[in-house]
């Protein structure tokens, strides 16, 4: 199967810059932000902040609990970006290759964030992974929510 791409944009009125940095050095305070979609977030190995970084994360999606296994593979400051590579769980039995990378344009008081998905599936019957781009979306616009309120 071949590699795929998803990708999502939802503009936000919170700081982008704000949000670069918890997904950058504060990835296990997600849960806190948007209880509803990602219930924990620890750190397995490494230096939160730092590529080589492995987290756990405990999320709900499609119904059900699901958890996944990441290291952080690349931080990218001059684009505000973070990628994270899926090394096991549910996601994984789905998806030979699974690559998230969440990047923030920031323009004066309004952001973007956009939320890109690289994918191989493990078998053709596989589902691409729009739900998990709906997913994305609920989990900024929580996190907006927050920034705004604080």
């Amino acid at each position: 199967m071949a590699l795929s791409t998803r990708s999502v944009q939802i503009h936000i009125k919170s700081n982008g810059n704000a949000f670069h940095k918890l997904w950058k050095s504060n990835p296990h305070q997600v849960p806190s932000l948007t209880p509803t979609n990602i219930h924990n977030c620890q750190i397995n190995e490494g230096d939160v902040g730092n590529v080589g970084c492995i987290l756990f994360w405990n999320f709900f999606h499609d119904g059900k609990e699901c958890v996944i296994k990441t290291i952080t593979q690349d931080i990218d400051e001059e684009k505000n970006s973070v990628t994270f590579k899926g090394l096991e769980g549910d996601l994984m039995e789905l998806y030979k290759t699974f690559v998230a990378h969440v990047q923030v344009d920031i323009h004066g008081p309004d952001s973007i964030v956009t939320w890109t998905v690289e994918y191989e599936k493990l078998d053709p019957n596989v589902p691409d992974p729009d739900t998990l781009m709906d997913f994305y979306k609920k989990v900024t616009k929580d996190i907006e929510t927050h920034h705004l309120q604080n």
